[in-house]
């Protein structure tokens, strides 16, 4: 599922010589500017410039902006099929989980699942919302290593609901000793839409959306593959 780093490392050096030449482009074109209006003020009454020849430097100018215009069209089209659009479309109706500490509140439920490295004494769970404000804390006891789910009811040490949104998952664990233990956050559930954000190709995951970059694990949706197994199971009771 990784992009393939030669393609990026590529990508990335259009747009650095894009961007440059884009630079370049708006310094020559002020700089063609002021001389020409330079021209224009101490030109000659007698013998006048030749409007024809400015106009058609403006002209070609302006074809070259167009040009470096055209370029990032190219490059966002490129990009889109490159860098997961249609290979993610495929994820569409399947389980999956992502390496990613965020996801969304929706109807009062919010699910993450996080790993343990080893046994711990102590975890502390912290819920964010979008601005970093720690909205809800909680602690486990004598957790066990490996995955764990975690499920928040949306509301906040007071009791308040909070609005639906995307919230952030922070884990601190430690052992008997106070140890620091390693851990990490993952969602998991179906995906039901792809969609293009600023150039990056972002999975909806139970409301939330996360880079597709970070999907670590893909299987069949459970009602897919009971539908298999009853067709597979009819075909084979038919012959």
């Amino acid at each position: 599922m990784a992009i393939d780093a030669t393609a990026a490392a590529a990508a990335a050096t259009s747009t650095d010589a894009t961007a440059a030449g884009k630079t370049r482009l708006a310094d020559n074109f002020d700089t063609f500017l002021t001389l020409l209006t330079t021209q224009l003020k101490n030109q000659d009454p007698l013998a006048p410039m030749d409007a024809n020849q400015f106009t058609q430097q403006i002209v070609q100018m302006t074809g070259v902006e167009q040009q470096l215009l055209s370029n990032d069209l190219l490059q966002k089209l490129v990009s889109n099929t490159g860098s997961g659009v249609q290979t993610a479309v495929g994820l569409i109706g399947k389980d999956v989980s992502a390496a990613t500490t965020d996801t969304a509140l929706k109807n009062g439920k919010a699910d993450w699942i996080y790993n343990l490295d080893s046994d711990a004494a102590n975890v502390n769970i912290e819920v964010l919302d979008s601005k970093g404000r720690i909205v809800h804390a909680e602690a486990v006891t004598n957790a066990k290593a490996g995955d764990a789910a975690y499920s928040w009811n949306g509301k906040d040490a007071s009791g308040q609901k909070l609005p639906d949104g995307t919230y952030t998952l922070r884990i601190a664990a430690t052992d008997a000793s106070g140890q620091a233990i390693g851990g990490s956050v993952f969602v998991e559930g179906l995906v039901t839409a792809v969609e293009q954000v600023d150039g990056k190709t972002m999975l909806t995951i139970n409301g939330g959306k996360v880079p597709w970059e970070t999907i670590n694990t893909i299987s069949m949706a459970p009602a897919a593959a009971d539908n298999t197994s009853d067709g597979q199971t009819r075909a084979a009771a038919a012959a």
